[in-house]
């Protein structure tokens, strides 16, 4: 069982490298997005609702494809307070039960109803309510489903590595 677990927290932690390398570019795309608005709109005093909706469809993808990144480096909101001075295994049995009790149903709620979100916008063929928008929205959804998906993974590896701190004592937990 702990071979199971490393070996799945070693597959998990390269498939959330991979693509959380992959959201940070989406970062300089959007920033060059943002610029070019910016010129746009008060130098040449043209504005697109097409651009600014690619800007928080950018936003909107850095945000769902890095969350688990963000998980899995630790880097998420958490109030540290009280936490950072517990010991590693109060901490690993917090970080267990809460990860457990609510990350993971979140995420399963997140990506079941987020499936039948984008099958019906699709379904729809939905596109942007505002003149000159952009079309298929339904391909923007599509990235709430992936986006937790990814969370969800992250999440499980969590769970694993928190069980391998808590049930051993002197080896190390972190699959290499």
């Amino acid at each position: 069982m702990i071979r199971l677990a490393k070996t799945y927290i070693k597959l998990s932690d390269h498939i959330i490298e991979w693509c959380g390398s992959k959201a940070s570019w989406l970062t300089v795309a959007l920033v060059l997005v943002i610029c070019y608005d910016v010129i746009m709109r008060y130098l040449f005093n043209s504005s697109s609702v097409a651009i600014y909706e690619i800007e928080w469809h950018i936003f909107a993808l850095i945000f769902l494809l890095g969350a688990a990144y963000a998980l899995k480096h630790n880097r998420h909101v958490r109030v540290d307070v009280l936490y950072s001075r517990m010991s590693e295994k109060v901490q690993a049995l917090i970080n267990l039960l809460l990860t457990l009790c609510f990350l993971m149903p979140f995420c399963w709620i997140l990506i079941t109803q987020g499936i039948d979100f984008v099958s019906n916008s699709f379904r729809l063929a939905e596109s942007s309510p505002d003149p000159g928008g952009l079309p298929a929205r339904y391909l923007i959804k599509a990235a709430i489903p992936v986006g937790f998906t990814l969370l969800l993974i992250q999440a499980i590896s969590v769970v694993f590595q928190n069980l391998l701190i808590l049930t051993q004592t002197g080896h190390e937990t972190k699959a290499q």
